[in-house]
């Protein structure tokens, strides 16, 4: 079976989204609550500042809605996963569970590029 899309979230549910925490807010709460040491903190500023310079923010994302989760698209997603790769090691380093998660069921697209989507969480 094919999938359209893949995710990486947490076990634990935001209390914004009522969805499972995704990759990068793990590991900023992770810094925020001063878990992760100052080298991986480093390291995970890194991969954020990558995605930041090269995956658009959704301006859906930024309206205050804060009901939004994304979504990779898998046909687009293999440079995006080899270069989030280093945040899923400090997840696993912090034993912090997550999963890789792929589905075709998102549910209300709200946004869509070439390389995600942004859905409705509600």
């Amino acid at each position: 079976m094919e999938f359209n899309y893949v995710r990486i979230q947490g076990r634990e549910l935001s209390y914004v989204t009522k969805a499972p925490k995704g990759i990068f807010a793990m590991c900023w709460r992770m810094i925020y609550d001063g878990i992760m040491n100052e080298t991986d903190a480093e390291r995970f500023k890194a991969v954020n500042q990558w995605f930041a310079d090269h995956l658009p923010n959704p301006e859906v994302c930024c309206t205050g809605d804060k009901a939004i989760i994304t979504y990779f698209k898998t046909k687009a997603a293999g440079e995006m996963l080899e270069k989030i790769e280093p945040a899923m090691e400090l997840l696993d380093k912090y034993d912090h569970p997550f999963d890789v998660v792929y589905t075709n069921y998102v549910g209300e697209i709200v946004y869509e590029d070439e390389w995600q989507v942004a859905v409705k969480t509600t």
